[in-house]
């Protein structure tokens, strides 16, 4: 792979004027609007700190969320509307499960991971994101534990009190208490989840391997609706269309545009088209057996010529395959004619103080998000110029060379694309 050329798109234009830039989150219950917030941050400290100009107003596109962005970058002004593409519902429902189903879809997940082989696989791969999935299961299963001794204790107290009061031991009858003790224990567990995530770590994880890879029926009807939304910033006048996919946001990204393309769907004289993927978790989708579409999409993506394709993680993020080209290590890059994509690294203990760096280091959550939020030292990568700036994707990452350090090597045991 390191003789693959990485040269940008002819097909783009150096200058932006006006874009639109289309949002797909990650596994996240949490409203679109929270986004919002976090870009308007952001932008503001990132604009003090790099000495430009941006300025957030009410959404001027008819996208079911977003905001319109102005910003003055060296005396180059843009205008950018950018949307969420919203599927927190589906995200919701899949976290609707009790204290049951939750366990229930814990055995089913480490099985499929297990039993497939993809966990060790992935585990050669990097470990940090490998780690951050077998955390639920630790967590859950410690508190199961700790439920289980709560509920022991309650019963063998309540057999001891009859012995006690009445000369009987209860030993039977004291199954009904410690069984409502155990039950009570998970119950509090599960009602403070907010501080330690297992449960909703647990829903994420589960949430891909219930299909094995493929795609749930609801996840592609609206993947369907994500397309009819690219297919309106393409024919809105702008000056670039700029897909951001986030965490396992990236991999709906690759299917969205893979579908678009490959239909012929797109103009051709439209927009320049950019497509940006960030913390992303690739291979835990695409190293399961049913993930056919989605290494079929990645074959096909990443020899288009009709789009640019940046792909930012960081080491320090354990929450992300770090530097792995999603289409390399999932085994389905092309013998010739791959250019996707370009592999860097927002290097956060570079390109954050060593304060932020430290108060950041162990909120893995936080971390995972860091890509969108200001750097105290930014390079090249900077969401804001991004995505509020006056270069495309392409000239702004124009001789770019991919990190050095990037993993390119297929471990994948299923390398089917269909």
């Amino acid at each position: 792979m390191d003789g693959q050329s990485y040269e940008m798109s002819a097909r783009t234009e150096t200058r932006v004027r006006q874009r639109r830039v289309l949002y797909i989150p990650g596994f996240d219950p949490v409203p679109a609007r929270k986004y919002r917030e976090r870009y308007r941050r952001g932008a503001a400290e990132q604009a003090r700190i790099s000495g430009y100009e941006i300025t957030l107003s009410k959404q001027r596109t008819e996208g079911p969320f977003g905001w319109h962005v102005e910003a003055e970058t060296g005396g180059a002004k843009t205008q950018a509307d950018i949307e969420v593409l919203v599927w927190s519902d589906i995200v919701k429902d899949s976290m609707s499960h009790g204290i049951a189903a939750t366990y229930l879809q814990l055995l089913r997940t480490a099985w499929v991971y297990i039993g497939t082989g993809a966990l060790f696989r992935l585990f050669r791969l990097r470990k940090g994101p490998v780690i951050a999935a077998l955390y639920p299961v630790i967590f859950l299963l410690g508190q199961l534990l700790i439920a289980l001794a709560v509920g022991a204790g309650v019963a063998a107290l309540t057999s001891w009190l009859g012995a006690a009061l009445i000369g009987v031991p209860l030993t039977v009858a004291g199954l009904v208490p410690g069984a409502l003790a155990v039950w009570g224990v998970l119950a509090l567990f599960k009602r403070h989840d907010g501080k330690v995530l297992a449960y909703y770590l647990m829903h994420d994880y589960a949430f891909t391997a219930r299909h094995r890879g493929a795609n749930p029926p609801a996840l592609e009807a609206r993947l369907e609706a994500f397309k009819a939304r690219v297919l309106d910033a393409m024919a809105s006048g702008a000056d670039e269309v700029l897909i951001v996919g986030h965490s396992s946001g990236a991999q709906m990204g690759v299917n969205v545009l893979a579908d678009l393309l490959r239909a012929g769907r797109l103009p051709v004289a439209g927009p320049t088209l950019s497509f940006l993927t960030l913390g992303q978790v690739v291979p835990m989708v695409s190293f399961l057996p049913k993930a056919t579409r989605l290494r079929a999409d990645l074959a096909y993506l990443c020899q288009q010529e009709g789009l640019t394709w940046v792909d930012v993680t960081a080491p320090g993020d354990g929450c992300t395959f770090a530097l792995c080209d999603p289409v390399a290590v999932s085994g389905v890059a092309p013998d010739q004619g791959k250019r996707w994509p370009l592999v860097i690294s927002a290097a956060f203990t570079q390109t954050l103080t060593p304060a932020r760096w430290k108060a950041l280091r162990w909120r893995l959550f936080e971390l995972h998000f860091q890509y969108l939020n200001a750097f105290d030292r930014p390079g090249d990568y900077d969401y804001f110029q991004i995505t509020a700036g006056p270069k495309t994707l392409a000239a702004r990452f124009a001789g770019r060379q991919p990190s050095k350090s990037r993993i390119t090597r297929a471990i994948n045991r299923y390398t089917a694309t269909q």
